[in-house]
């Protein structure tokens, strides 16, 4: 089994930072893409940021040059840098990640249990 644990979300005023993070346990072999997701309002995840195995990012255009992802295998963790917050970047943030898990083939899919974003204005 694994595991995906969050941290990091909290209250901040806009223009402020925060950093999250997301780390991963149990019986895995190597962690593929990655992906930080927001869901606000409406219920609906949309893709923020993006990491592939090789270290290469993207970013939605809300959030290109204010958000940097990051991840360090040696600690089965990814980042989300934030910076320059805005009110709009207020969400509940879910890590996935694509997993490679002992004595399977071929990668699962797990989320992080979301860690909850506000920015006030």
């Amino acid at each position: 089994q694994v595991q995906l644990v969050e941290s990091g979300g909290g209250l901040v005023q806009a223009g402020g930072s925060l950093r999250l993070s997301c780390t991963a346990s149990g019986s895995l072999v190597n962690i593929n893409s990655v992906g930080w997701y927001r869901q606000g309002t409406e219920n609906q995840r949309d893709l923020v940021a993006h990491i592939t195995t090789a270290g290469e990012t993207k970013y939605v255009d809300s959030v290109r040059g204010r958000f940097t992802m990051s991840r360090d295998s040696t600690k089965n963790t990814v980042y989300l840098q934030m910076n320059s917050l805005k009110p709009e970047d207020t969400g509940v943030y879910f890590c996935r990640m694509e997993i490679l898990v002992v004595s399977h083939l071929q990668p699962y899919v797990y989320w992080g249990q979301g860690t909850q974003v506000t920015v006030s204005s």
